[in-house]
């Protein structure tokens, strides 16, 4: 665990002193600040107007109306910034030649993948614990339900951490980093893609291919639910892309034997 640590450690130093994580950081703060404030100028629109009818909706509520408008775009966010963070984790080494130094190390391969996954994970909250700051504002001025804010950045960090995953992976497959990016994202969009290709398949297909649909498993989070199945989805994804980076700095360490 503590070469585990060590490569964390590395990868985390590596993060913040790049100038495209600054990039990232700004970038996406002010993109979900305006989400966020968007979210609760419609809803304080609609609120005023429920009113001065005389009689509120009762379908009025802050989950329905500040909450998913604005986790949602938060997660669509997650799918563009996140292959721009992971497409430097190997392809970097590879292009420098650092990554056969790296590991001539008493490392194992999947320490290394672990270590580099972590610490992109980390950089992964730091973006989301920037989102609190919204929820923050929103509690000034209401009294909104902390659950389905927790559940949501639960929700935005197993979604991340399966984007990263296959980011990882994508990195892992090629020396240029933009290449990473683009097959990291080419790949996710497909996932999310898969959901809308049922409207081409018979109704049994259709339930199979929603069900592996990335962005499908992400809609009760934001409303305050917690399933299990959809836990074990992005586990599973996110296990699975792992694994197959590991296998894949294994195969390469044998060919360079």
């Amino acid at each position: 665990m503590r070469r585990v640590l060590a490569i964390v450690r590395r990868e985390i130093g590596s993060i913040v002193h790049s100038p495209i994580a600054a990039a990232v950081l700004c970038v996406f703060l002010v993109l979900a600040g305006y989400f966020f404030s968007s979210a609760a100028a419609y809803y304080s629109l609609v609120s005023s107007r429920a009113l001065s009818g005389g009689a509120p909706d009762p379908s009025l509520n802050l989950v329905e109306g500040i909450v998913r408008p604005f986790f949602t775009p938060v997660a669509v966010l997650l799918l563009v910034f996140l292959p721009i963070v992971s497409m430097r984790l190997f392809a970097e080494e590879t292009r420098s030649g650092t990554l056969e130094l790296l590991l001539s190390y008493p490392v194992r391969d999947g320490e290394v993948v672990l270590g580099k996954f972590l610490a992109a994970l980390a950089f992964l909250a730091l973006l989301l614990v920037g989102t609190l700051a919204d929820g923050a504002l929103l509690g000034l001025v209401a009294r909104p339900d902390p659950v389905p804010f927790a559940t949501a950045f639960l929700g935005l960090l197993l979604l991340g951490g399966a984007f990263l995953s296959l980011g990882l992976f994508a990195s892992s497959l090629t020396g240029n980093q933009i290449v990473a990016a683009v097959l990291s994202f080419g790949a996710l969009l497909a996932f999310i893609l898969l959901e809308w290709a049922g409207t081409l398949v018979s109704p049994g297909a259709a339930r199979v291919l929603a069900h592996l649909s990335i962005m499908e498993h992400f809609g009760d989070f934001a409303k305050g639910v917690v399933d299990l199945r959809d836990v074990a989805y992005y586990v599973l994804f996110t296990t699975f892309f792992l694994y197959a980076t590991t296998r894949l700095l294994e195969l390469r360490r044998v060919r360079d034997l």
